[in-house]
């Protein structure tokens, strides 16, 4: 798991128990993953598909700093799938992970449409 970003916890991001608000974390994620997937295929024409189920693992408080982590799972014919979990940077605890996150490449008219990328042709070491 490569981990690609960092977000600072601000008040803004809270729930009402003072603690990291699930629906900011969740956007953060879907952005991330969304401009890896973006970076795989080499196309801005991607769109969330799928997010399987997401397991709460510990929370995050005002003046933590959170790292986002995405590891590459496969490709499909329209299609790329990661996997995610977020972490407190400091302490390495995990927060939330989630199995599998599916990007669909779409056509101007939101269609699925062929990315042509293959496991040989896909450079799942680049960041």
């Amino acid at each position: 798991m490569k981990f690609y970003s960092r977000k600072l916890i601000k008040p803004e991001d809270l729930n009402a128990r003072n603690t990291l608000f699930g629906g900011a974390l969740l956007r953060w994620i879907d952005e991330e993953a969304g401009i890896y997937a973006i970076t795989k295929l080499d196309s801005k024409n991607v769109v969330t598909k799928f997010i399987s189920e997401i397991n709460f693992i510990s929370s995050a408080a005002q003046g933590d700093v959170i790292e986002i982590g995405l590891q590459f799972k496969g490709v499909g014919t329209t299609s790329i799938s990661f996997s995610c979990e977020v972490r407190n940077l400091l302490s390495k605890q995990a927060i939330i992970e989630i199995e599998t996150i599916v990007f669909v490449n779409v056509d101007d008219d939101g269609h699925p449409t062929p990315h042509n990328k293959t496991l040989d042709n896909i450079d799942i070491q680049r960041s």
